[in-house]
C-alpha cells in the first residue's frame, strides 16, 4: 500500500539529505517526494508517498523522530486532505489533431502553455488520479516528455471525506 506522510522538518541544510539517507539504509523507494516552506517561517513541510505496510511505516515514522531537525511526522493516507499534483506534458500535435488535444485538455481543465509547430505543452493541477488519467487519454497522439512536481496534501480541517463523498455519488 502507498502511504503519504507529511514531515514538518527545521529548514536548514542538509535536512533532507539526512531523510533521503535514512530511505536508503533501511530500503525503501520514494515514489513521490515534494519539500517546500511551510506556514511558520524556518519550518518546511516534506510530502512523500511511500510503498509500505502500516508496520513499516510505523518503524520509519520513528525512525524520523530519531533525526534532530524532524518535528513532526504524520501518516495522512487515511485522513481526509486536498491533495494536489503540477504536471507539464508535451504531446505530438499536427495540426488535424491539434483541436482534439486542446478539447480533451479542456475536459481535465489543464491549460495550453506553449504551442509549437508539431507539439502542444499542457500544465495539468489536480489529484494524482486526474494525472493518471488525462496521461492515458492523451497517450495515442505520443507524449514526448512529462514533468510531475509529486503529490502535495494538507489534511481538510472541515472533516469531508472527499472519497467517501465520490463513493456515495457512484450509487446514484
Amino acid at each position: 500500500m502507498k502511504h503519504t506522510l507529511s514531515v514538518l522538518v527545521e529548514d536548514e541544510a542538509g535536512v533532507l539529505t539526512r531523510i533521503a539517507g535514512l530511505f536508503a539504509r533501511r530500503g525503501f523507494n520514494i515514489e513521490s517526494l515534494a519539500v517546500g516552506p511551510a506556514e511558520q517561517v524556518g519550518i518546511s513541510r516534506i510530502t512523500m508517498v511511500v510503498p509500505g505496510d502500516d508496520r513499516a511505516i510505523e518503524q520509519v515514522t520513528k525512525q524520523l523522530y530519531k533525526l534532530i531537525n524532524v518535528i513532526k511526522v504524520q501518516d495522512i493516507t487515511e485522513v481526509p486532505c486536498v491533495e494536489r499534483e503540477l504536471m507539464l506534458l508535451k504531446v505530438n500535435a499536427t495540426s488535424t489533431n491539434r483541436s482534439e488535444i486542446i478539447e480533451l485538455a479542456q475536459i481535465f481543465r489543464a491549460r495550453v502553455v506553449d504551442v509549437a509547430e508539431d507539439s502542444l505543452t499542457l500544465e495539468v493541477v489536480g489529484d494524482p488520479g486526474k494525472m493518471v488519467a488525462i496521461v492515458q487519454v492523451l497517450n495515442r497522439f505520443g507524449l514526448r516528455e512529462v514533468a510531475r512536481t509529486g503529490k502535495i496534501a494538507l489534511m481538510r480541517e472541515s472533516g469531508v471525506n472527499t472519497e467517501y463523498l465520490k463513493s456515495l455519488e457512484a450509487r446514484v
